[in-house]
């Protein structure tokens, strides 16, 4: 019910911000003025702004979505030995990585996983299950810490933003094109736009959506290699490589993380199918593995 009244929410948001912003910007339809073509300048305005409004409502959002989502509690003022060490590594990483001291918290998860997010490097938080905390070792812990942290000095929250809203406005922008063109040739609508722009844009949206969105997941597995370096430096490799692989011991178990949190968590689920993958936020973690013991052993040299 959460999730549902979260969505709604999001939604309501960003159709609020977009259609202030069209109105302060004077555009009012993407159709020509005799009503039969596309302004395609004013389609293209239109869908620049639903699409960067609903990547950034959920980017200034995505703190407090996250805690209720996942049911994370922020360590206010630690209470037991382990939370006072939580604060204490997250700060001294945050510090060595140039960051603003995030917000920390625990979520109750019986797998092991972590995530960050917020809009500002200065303000985020970082987030670990309690699955992780009662399996890992304090090296590995560390080391989990450091790529999340990672993923805040490194901007992906707002770069992965930036992404997605462009992607939403071309496959929005193309969408239109294609449902204008096959309700004008093959429905024969003279003026406005009839049922067949409104099928063919859906069909053409969702089409478009799934190319598109590799896109968005080939970004989002790149930036986890750059977290892990991140999280090498800052907790050393050895410790990065012993966490990744206790994930993948534990990669059968089912990943109770909510979907819309899974891009910002250290691990998804495992598959061996190459079409698979191109829709994976993560990298298989062999390959993540692989990729930290080879700058270990160039780093020898």
């Amino acid at each position: 019910m959460m999730r549902i009244f979260l969505f709604l929410l999001t939604n309501l948001a960003v159709i609020a911000v977009a259609s202030i912003v069209l109105s302060l910007l004077g555009v009012g339809s993407y159709m020509d003025e005799s009503g039969s073509g596309l302004n395609l300048q004013n389609l293209l305005i239109f869908c620049f702004i639903f699409g960067m409004s609903g990547s950034f409502v959920s980017l200034l959002i995505s703190k407090w979505m996250a805690k209720r989502a996942t049911g994370t509690k922020v360590i206010e003022q630690p209470r037991t030995t382990e939370e006072k060490w939580l604060i204490e590594t997250v700060a001294q990483m945050a510090n060595e990585a140039g960051i603003g001291m995030p917000e920390v918290g625990i979520f109750a998860s019986s797998t092991s996983n972590a995530f960050a997010t917020g809009w500002n490097k200065n303000k985020a938080l970082v987030a670990v299950s309690r699955g992780l905390l009662d399996r890992f070792d304090q090296n590995e812990i560390r080391a989990v810490l450091g790529h999340e942290i990672g993923h805040v000095a490194n901007g992906d929250m707002i770069t992965l933003a930036l992404i997605q809203g462009v992607v939403n406005t071309f496959v929005m922008f193309f969408a239109r094109i294609i449902g204008h063109t096959v309700d004008r040739v093959i429905f024969k609508t003279e003026r406005g736009h009839g049922l067949g722009f409104w099928i063919a844009t859906i069909v053409a949206e969702i089409i478009l959506g799934i190319l598109a969105s590799m896109i968005v997941f080939w970004f989002s597995r790149r930036r986890e290699y750059r977290a892990d370096e991140a999280g090498a430096r800052l907790a050393g490799s050895g410790a990065m490589i012993a966490a990744l692989q206790r994930l993948q011991r534990e990669s059968g178990q089912a990943n109770d993380m909510p979907d819309s949190m899974v891009a910002f968590g250290i691990s998804n689920k495992m598959t061996k199918s190459n079409l698979a993958k191109a829709f994976m936020t993560h990298p298989p973690l062999e390959e993540r593995i692989r990729a930290l013991q080879s700058q270990a052993g160039a780093s020898r040299f």
